[in-house]
């Protein structure tokens, strides 16, 4: 595994914009104060991943009475 790149606290402030396109490309950075490690930044996982048509194919049930109406909206809206 490649290490992560190491920022001071002056750098990083300098360099905020370069450091968060490193971690949107998957790096992840060190933030050091005094030379110890204080923090790491990581880029953050979607919470939805949209694959694309059919990617939820399997999770959705629709019942086999879905497009009927009850009797009270069918009369409402003339269907009978």
């Amino acid at each position: 595994m490649e290490a992560a790149r190491q920022y001071n606290v002056h750098e990083a402030k300098t360099h905020l914009s370069r450091i968060l396109e490193q971690v949107a490309t998957g790096e992840e950075v060190v933030i050091s104060k005094a030379g110890e490690p204080a923090a790491e930044v990581v880029p953050l996982h979607a919470r939805v991943k949209l694959t694309g048509r059919g990617s939820l194919k399997g999770q959705i049930h629709i019942r086999e009475d879905f497009d009927d109406l009850p009797d009270d909206l069918a009369d409402a809206f003339g269907m009978r």
